[in-house]
């Protein structure tokens, strides 16, 4: 068996799912700032309610 043979064609996958693990998280969070800041009026008019809001905690 050659270098080749034995070498990972993706040595940096790991890192990849875990960079893309954290930054899906960061959005979540970043999403539900937002959308805490929003009146009741304007969570309706998206189809949202206060209650929606309190499960993404």
């Amino acid at each position: 068996m050659g270098f080749e043979e034995n070498r990972s064609h993706k040595p940096f996958y790991g890192f990849v799912m875990i960079y893309h693990y954290f930054r899906q998280r960061w959005l979540q969070r970043q999403t539900a700032r937002v959308l805490q800041g929003l009146s009741k009026e304007q969570l309706r008019d998206i189809g949202l309610t206060t209650d929606d809001l309190s499960r993404w905690n």
